[in-house]
C-alpha cells in the first residue's frame, strides 16, 4: 500500500503545473517561477539536516554538477512548456524520459535491443506526435519543442541519478542540491529578464506551486523507498490524467480524440519500457527507467 503515496505525488505535481500556468497568466516571471519552485525545498531540507545532524558533504561533486546542469535545464525548459501549452500537453512531453532512455538502449545498448524496447519506442513516438498535434496547428512550435526537450533532457537527468545512488549519495541531499541550484539558477534569470511586480493571485500561485512541488517529491521518494518499484512506477503517469481533468476543469483544454490517443501511447510506452526493465532484474534504487521524474522538478 505504501505504493499510493505515488497517487498523493501525482496530484501534487499536476497541481503545481497548474500553478505555473496561473503564476505566468498573472505576470509571473519564468525566473521567479522557477526560484519558489526551489526556496520550499532547500528551506526544509537545511533546517532538517541541521536538526538531525547530517553531513552536507557530498560524495561526489561531478556526479551532483551533472545532474543540477541536466535537471534545472529540463526544469526550466519544463515550466516554458507549462507556460505556453495546454496543461495535458506539457505534462505529457515531461514524461517522455523513459521514451529517450529506451531509444539509447537501443542504439547503443547492445544486448539490451529487444522487440519490447522496439515496439516502447514506436508507441512513444506516435504517442509524441498525437500529444503535439494540436500545438503545431495553433503555432505553439517553439514551445512543444522546448516540451520535449524537457524531457530528453530529464532522462539524462535520471541517469546521473542512478550514478549517484550506486555511489551511495542519500535522496535527500540530491535534492538538496538539486534545489538549491534551482534557486541560483533564478538569480541568473534575473540578471536577463528582470522581476515583474507580483499581485495576490501570482503570489499565491508562486507559493502553491513551491509547496505542492515540495510535498509532491517528499510523497513520490517515500513511495520508491517503501513501495513496490515497479507498481510506484507505474503510478507516476497518473500525473498525466490528473493534468487532462485540471485543464477541462480551469481551462477548458478538452483534448481532442488523438490528443488523448497520444497520452495513452506516451503512458503505454513508459510502461513497456518499465516493465522491460523489471523483467530482466534490474530494478535498483535508482534506476533511469523507473526512476521518478523528480529529475525536471
Amino acid at each position: 500500500m505504501q505504493s499510493l503515496w505515488m497517487l498523493l505525488a501525482c496530484a501534487m505535481f499536476a497541481a503545481m503545473g497548474a500553478c505555473v500556468k496561473i503564476a505566468f497568466d498573472y505576470g509571473a516571471t519564468l525566473p521567479e517561477i522557477v526560484l519558489f519552485r526551489g526556496i520550499p525545498s532547500v528551506l526544509f531540507l537545511l533546517v532538517w539536516a541541521r536538526v538531525s545532524r547530517r553531513s552536507l558533504r557530498p560524495i561526489s561533486w561531478r556526479l551532483h554538477l551533472w545532474r543540477n546542469v541536466s535537471g534545472i535545464a529540463s526544469m526550466w525548459l519544463g515550466f516554458y512548456a507549462l507556460a505556453h501549452l495546454s496543461l495535458s500537453t506539457a505534462i505529457s512531453l515531461n514524461y517522455t524520459a523513459p521514451l529517450f532512455i529506451a531509444g539509447w538502449m537501443l542504439v547503443w545498448g547492445g544486448s539490451q535491443r529487444d522487440p519490447v524496447r522496439i515496439v516502447a519506442v514506436v508507441f512513444g513516438f506516435l504517442g509524441v506526435v498525437g500529444v503535439l498535434r494540436p500545438s503545431v496547428e495553433h503555432d505553439h512550435w517553439l514551445a512543444a519543442t522546448l516540451g520535449l526537450g524537457a524531457g530528453a533532457l530529464a532522462a539524462v537527468a535520471m541517469m546521473q541519478i542512478r550514478e549517484l545512488g550506486r555511489v551511495g549519495e542519500p535522496e535527500w541531499r540530491t535534492v538538496l542540491f538539486f534545489s538549491t541550484g534551482v534557486c541560483l539558477s533564478s538569480l541568473g534569470g534575473f540578471a536577463l529578464e528582470g522581476r515583474a511586480p507580483l499581485g495576490v493571485t501570482s503570489v499565491l500561485a508562486l507559493v502553491g506551486l513551491g509547496v505542492l512541488g515540495m510535498v509532491g517529491q517528499l510523497a513520490m521518494t517515500r513511495a520508491f523507498g517503501l513501495g513496490s518499484t515497479l507498481l510506484t512506477a507505474a503510478l507516476q503517469y497518473v500525473t498525466i490524467i490528473f493534468a487532462a481533468v485540471l485543464g477541462i476543469v480551469f481551462w477548458g483544454d478538452f483534448p481532442d480524440p488523438i490528443a488523448w490517443a497520444g497520452m495513452a501511447l506516451i503512458i503505454a510506452s513508459g510502461l513497456l519500457s518499465i516493465w522491460r526493465t523489471y523483467s530482466e532484474g534490474r530494478v535498483l534504487r535508482g534506476d533511469p527507467v523507473v526512476a521518478s521524474n523528480a529529475a525536471s522538478r
